[in-house]
């Protein structure tokens, strides 16, 4: 386990630490009271559950539940699995993470994962050049911007001055000094982007873009660490979010995410507003006034999505 709070190594034995580590986060967090426990009188030392309190509420002895919490129970059953969900009272997303982590700790990983090309094919810059004006972009599964549409990258106000390949989304909403003002429910905003990158790297611990980034906001952002410690998972969902602009003003727009296929977690942002409306005037004004750069993170402009420089 590194000192960071990731799990790096390639033995059964570092996936169970992950494990571990969930059911732990969970089971601290967990009140008494939420579960149907009566707490008696006196100074309770323990945050959250007990270990034994949690197994009694599984079914499970207490010394197997402290040997999945330490890492060294590594091939728990479902049923297993499915009573610690009930006694943690998890939702439907964090039983499947449970269950997926317990299935990377069942098997041996020969070695760490390569780095997922940075490069996109010209028909995804095709398809974000199409949905103009909406802002659109193409993510890695560590939040870097790969590829985008005007208004996509110049939604997110001061991305642009950053150099090409340091243009990640987690690390502009941590990092960036207009960041807290861009979006009006910042620390909504930081939850929900710690929650989704625990769920990735939680099932994909030794992937070296995931390492690295959680690694550096680790050291970097004491708001990120502390997000971190409470290890909350959960998926991306349609939203609405609302941005201060410095440029267009207040702008409320519906996000929406899409799986691109063939890839570890690469996906299509695309924020969109209803036509006719001081919404969607902004996002023209975004997209006529946004400056015109190379569209992806290699620094190369697809012929297919700019058929203007075609002779």
């Amino acid at each position: 386990m590194a000192s960071d709070g990731t799990v790096s190594g390639n033995s059964a034995n570092s996936e169970g630490a992950e494990l571990g580590r969930f059911l732990r986060a969970r089971r601290t967090q967990t009140r008494p009271e939420h579960v149907g426990l009566t707490i008696g009188a006196g100074v309770r030392r323990t945050p959250g559950l007990r270990r034994e309190e949690l197994a009694t509420l599984a079914g499970i002895s207490i010394d197997y539940y402290v040997r999945l919490e330490r890492g060294k129970e590594t091939r728990p059953s479902p049923s297993v699995l499915d009573a610690l969900a009930r006694a943690l009272h998890l939702d439907d997303q964090q039983h499947q993470h449970l269950r997926e982590l317990a299935a990377r700790a069942a098997r041996y990983a020969p070695e760490p994962p390569p780095a997922p090309s940075r490069t996109v094919g010209p028909h995804l810059e095709l398809l974000l050049e199409s949905l103009r004006p909406n802002p659109a972009y193409v993510i890695s599964r560590s939040m870097d911007m790969l590829a985008w549409n005007p208004g996509g990258l110049a939604l997110y106000y001061g991305l642009e001055d950053r150099p090409v390949k340091q243009r990640n989304l987690a690390r502009y909403l941590f990092l960036h000094p207009a960041a807290r003002d861009l979006f009006h429910d910042w620390d909504r905003q930081i939850t929900g982007c710690v929650a989704r990158l625990r769920a990735m790297a939680g099932t994909a611990p030794d992937a070296p873009d995931l390492t690295n980034l959680v690694g550096e906001l680790l050291l970097k952002s004491p708001d990120f660490a502390g997000l971190w410690e409470r290890y909350e998972v959960t998926g991306r969902k349609p939203a609405q979010k609302t941005f201060h602009h410095p440029q267009v003003g207040m702008v409320t727009l519906t996000s929406q995410s899409l799986q691109v296929e063939g890839t570890p977690g690469r996906r299509i942002g695309v924020y969109t507003a209803e036509p006719g409306t001081p919404d969607h005037d902004a996002v023209l004004l975004l997209d006529m006034t946004a400056p015109r750069h190379d569209h992806t993170s290699t620094g190369v402009r697809s012929r297919a999505a700019h058929p203007e420089t075609n002779p």
